[in-house]
C-alpha cells in the first residue's frame, strides 16, 4: 500500500497537509491565491473600474478554492510559481528593450 504524503507535490508536503490539515490546506490556499493574482497581474490585468475589479478578483478567489483542492495532489502551485517567473522575467526584458529605443531615438 503506497503512502499518500509520498504522492503529495511540493508545496503540500511544505506545509504539512498530511500533518495539519487545516493550517496546510489555509496556507496552500493562500499560497495560490497569491500567485494567481501575482500571474493575473504581470500578464493579463488592464485599468479596470474598481467594482470590475472586485468582481474579477472574488472570481479569483473562488476558482482558487477549487485550484487548491487539485493541488494537493498535482503541480497547481509549482506552475504558478514558473508561470510568475516567466512573466516577470519578460516584464524585465520588455522594460530594457523599451529603455534601450529610448536611448536609441536621443
Amino acid at each position: 500500500m503506497m503512502d499518500v504524503s509520498e504522492r503529495l507535490s511540493f508545496f503540500p508536503s511544505l506545509y504539512r497537509v498530511i500533518d495539519h490539515p487545516e493550517v496546510g490546506m489555509w496556507m496552500l490556499y493562500l499560497t495560490i491565491l497569491f500567485l494567481s493574482i501575482l500571474v493575473y497581474k504581470l500578464g493579463f490585468a488592464k485599468k479596470l473600474p474598481i467594482l470590475k475589479s472586485a468582481v474579477i478578483y472574488t472570481f479569483l478567489a473562488l476558482g482558487c478554492t477549487v485550484l487548491t483542492f487539485l493541488g494537493i495532489f498535482l503541480p497547481v502551485a509549482e506552475g504558478l510559481v514558473v508561470a510568475a517567473l516567466i512573466l516577470i522575467i519578460y516584464k524585465i526584458r520588455l522594460h530594457q528593450s523599451k529603455n534601450q529605443e529610448a536611448e536609441d531615438v536621443r
